[in-house]
């Protein structure tokens, strides 16, 4: 009787202990789920230009038309206190499943009195039949679309080159016979110009060693959603386009003269929760590589640039000069 009875509580302590341990796993993931932080990457070059030094960039990628607070005001609050240069969103600003036009221009629309805003697109973009309309409004709210095409910035008589790179969704679906690579590398080599560092934004981080072989200085990248369900000591599980353990989940890559963020993302998409992933906004900043007796005695100010097309609010604390290439 007594075996029985020591038994059953042994039973009982199991199953709280069990029950506990479920709920701190549903807790710490519905929280995760919705903890949006800001994650700071310095990028250092000989490249960049002494004028760029200390350059701020805020990655926005997948976001999948989420919501972070009414309007998104949690989300622009954490961009603003960030106090990027430029904001750079990278693909997937809506999702395909459940397109919402409204959230996404409005939320661009707000960040624009954040900082100047540059968009290139993701693959849910290619998957909607409302590209078109979403790019005119996007426009008219203030962003610069990028499809193949670049920029020059420049601050303080330095330039710096943003180029962006369409999702190859718009033009091979699937790529069953390998083409995207190349397909991806002459859009890129059309858009270069030679001795002035370069930035990419591409929404495909798989396309990791076309870019190293295109010799760009600094990619921006998204889609794999931090791999979703981020393991201890061996990262994220799934993404898409590379399958389980994917080789180019979150954090910074470098191979060569070339540097690839790839950010966690915001939002989710088929697979509707993260684990271990809270979502992210990252802080790119920019640093001339010191070199001796070259930056001796150097004062970097951190005059932004100067964007000519459109005029900002007082909350942006920038000015831009921008060039269409």
């Amino acid at each position: 009787m007594k075996k029985k009875c020591k038994t059953d509580q042994e039973s009982k302590r199991c199953i709280i202990c069990l029950s506990s341990f479920l709920i701190t796993v549903i807790i710490w993931t519905l929280w995760g789920n919705t903890a949006l932080e800001v994650n700071e990457i310095a990028i250092s070059s000989d490249s960049i230009p002494p004028a760029f030094s200390n350059f701020r960039i805020a990655q926005v990628s997948d976001l999948h038309n989420a919501e972070f607070g009414k309007d998104n005001e949690i989300l622009l609050q954490k961009l603003a206190e960030s106090r990027p240069d430029i904001i750079v969103i990278t693909g997937d600003l809506v999702d395909s499943s459940h397109t919402d036009l409204d959230v996404a221009t409005g939320f661009v629309e707000n960040a624009t009195a954040v900082a100047p805003v540059y968009y290139v697109t993701g693959n849910h973009e290619a998957y909607i039949t409302q590209y078109d309309v979403l790019k005119e409004r996007l426009e008219t709210a203030g962003a610069i679309v990028l499809e193949n095409e670049g920029v020059l910035l420049e601050r303080e008589g330095e330039q710096i080159s943003l180029l962006g790179l369409s999702d190859p969704d718009f033009t091979i679906r699937g790529d069953w016979f390998g083409e995207v690579p190349a397909m991806a590398a002459a859009k890129i080599k059309g858009m270069q110009m030679q001795g002035i560092y370069t930035i990419l934004l591409s929404h495909r981080p798989e396309l990791f060693e076309t870019y190293v072989s295109c010799g760009i200085d600094l990619v921006l990248s998204g889609h794999a959603h931090g791999g979703q369900f981020r393991l201890p000591f061996v990262g994220g599980l799934i993404a898409p386009n590379q399958g389980f353990f994917p080789k180019y989940d979150a954090g910074v890559y470098e191979e060569g003269n070339t540097n690839m963020v790839v950010s966690r993302g915001i939002g989710n998409s088929i697979i509707p929760i993260r684990f271990n992933n809270r979502p992210e906004i990252v802080l790119v900043i920019l640093e001339k590589r010191q070199t001796e007796n070259i930056l001796e005695n150097m004062v970097l100010t951190e005059t932004a640039p100067r964007l000519s097309q459109f005029n900002f609010d007082a909350v942006s604390m920038r000015n831009v000069k921008l060039t269409i290439f």
